[in-house]
């Protein structure tokens, strides 16, 4: 099996060079590869690049995701969350490939307190939300065996991330504020890339398998409590913080006004996908904790 990976500069992308590899041959590129094309920007590169390498499967893990940065650059955001997506996919299905695409939560308006379920209406709040939808539909209108993974709260060990800031903020002060009224599910590159692999390679001999699935890590938290959570661990483990749990401050998303609307309930509803791959997604806290165990000092 041949595939072709974009975005492995990123943190779904890093892991995924790592997930990939035992299923075939596997080409990565990020934006700046050479002389293979995978600047996003460069739409007729794209296209060439798959028709030189004429994989099997392409996964798609490179996108827009400043989400705040899109608003004032909704053109490029356009661009690599829709226009580069579409172009992948007609050339998937030009050569006969499957290809997997990931999207996010943020194609809903946020409202009510249920987990979204994938056949829920799309009502996104933000230039990166609506871009990233137009993304999902170019997939799914241009190619006909596409695995879309819409997915919450991404982190990883490596590079930044939300609990990184919170141990940071925690050893400098004695008092943090923390938005509770947003709630979802922390979600590991690292589960996004291994559930990847193992769902191309079911999918491969089951075609009917194609379609949009809810990815997430199982349970949910605000960034409150994700915050609680991980100054808790870091205490236990002899971290010295000056802030506790309990110091953590609950405070609404307007008292951090952003450039782009944030939905108040990024919860999914990943039961579709785990009846169909035979997979059952983990607690987030499982993986925050292994996370965790990687970052903090020993």
């Amino acid at each position: 099996m041949k595939i072709l990976l974009f975005g492995k500069g990123g943190q779904v992308g890093w892991e995924l060079q790592r997930s990939l590899a035992p299923l075939g041959e596997l080409t990565c590129l990020d934006f700046d590869s050479q002389p293979l094309c995978g600047d996003f920007s460069n739409l007729p590169g794209l296209a060439a690049t798959v028709e030189a390498i004429r994989p099997d499967v392409i996964v798609n893990a490179a996108a827009h995701t400043a989400v705040d940065k899109a608003e004032s650059e909704p053109q490029l955001a356009q661009t690599l969350n829709a226009l580069a997506p579409g172009v992948l996919a007609q050339a998937a299905e030009k050569a006969g490939a499957w290809m997997v695409h990931y999207s996010t939560d943020y194609v809903f308006d946020g409202s009510g307190n249920r987990p979204w379920v994938e056949s829920d209406e799309p009502a996104p709040l933000s230039v990166y939300g609506r871009t990233k939808l137009e993304g999902e539909q170019q997939v799914m209108r241009n190619c006909s065996r596409a695995l879309i993974f819409r997915t919450s709260w991404v982190y990883a060990a490596r590079g930044g991330n939300f609990a990184k800031t919170m141990l940071k903020l925690a050893a400098e002060r004695a008092e943090l504020k923390v938005v509770d009224d947003q709630v979802g599910a922390p979600t590991g590159a690292e589960l996004l890339a291994d559930i990847t692999a193992h769902a191309i390679r079911t999918a491969v001999f089951q075609p009917h398998l194609a379609g949009l699935y809810h990815v997430a890590a199982a349970g949910e938290v605000s960034w409150n409590g994700y915050a609680r959570y991980v100054i808790e661990a870091a205490r236990a483990r002899g971290v010295p913080l000056k802030a506790q749990p309990d110091s953590v401050q609950r405070v609404p998303t307007s008292a951090f006004p952003t450039a782009a609307q944030r939905p108040a309930n990024s919860r999914l509803d990943t039961s579709r996908f785990q009846a169909a791959f035979g997979l059952s997604l983990p607690a987030w806290q499982q993986g925050v904790t292994r996370m965790l165990t990687e970052i903090l000092p020993t």
